[in-house]
């Protein structure tokens, strides 16, 4: 690979993590617009980007900088196991605390903003708890199908010089 096509490449990965983050953000702000605090920020960010990650190099992987990376794909294939419990220990504990806690004590009264009603703050409860599993158990699914992909990927590039 030339110095200029990595250049453009690495160039394209920042892209797509400062749209990963923009994305994040976005997802985030209702969220934000009524509390102060999310009892499960840094999960919900981790399962966020894994998803939006992860998939992006499933699909698109001839297009990143790690298309003839074969060390940093054995690395992704060791890193999957340990991310996938990762994740699904954070999917469960977000589970637990809704089936223990329960929907009306996610966000306390002092974490909440003075101006929102108790409707609004309902349906921010609501959408954090669609949003945290979706993107939970997305998470999950695309990290169980990542070594696969890396595999596939690792073989081909070790068979043929062509394909990725």
């Amino acid at each position: 690979m030339s110095n200029n096509n990595l250049s453009l490449k690495l160039k394209l990965e920042l892209v797509w993590w400062i749209a990963s983050a923009l994305l994040v953000v976005l997802i985030l702000l209702p969220v934000f617009n009524v509390s102060k605090v999310h009892p499960f920020l840094f999960s919900n960010i981790i399962f966020i980007l894994v998803f939006v990650t992860y998939t992006r190099y499933i699909f698109l992987l001839k297009y990143t900088f790690l298309a003839r990376l074969r060390p940093i794909k054995l690395f992704l294939i060791a890193l999957s196991l340990p991310l996938v419990f990762y994740l699904i220990s954070h999917t469960y504990n977000f589970q637990i605390f809704l089936d223990e806690q329960g929907k009306q004590d996610f966000f306390k009264p002092e974490m909440i903003k003075e101006t929102v009603s108790k409707a609004r703050v309902e349906n921010v409860v609501n959408y954090v708890r669609s949003e945290m599993l979706f993107f939970g158990v997305a998470s999950i699914i695309v990290a169980i199908l990542m070594p696969f992909r890396m595999v596939m990927s690792v073989w081909r590039t070790y068979n043929t010089k062509d394909r990725v």
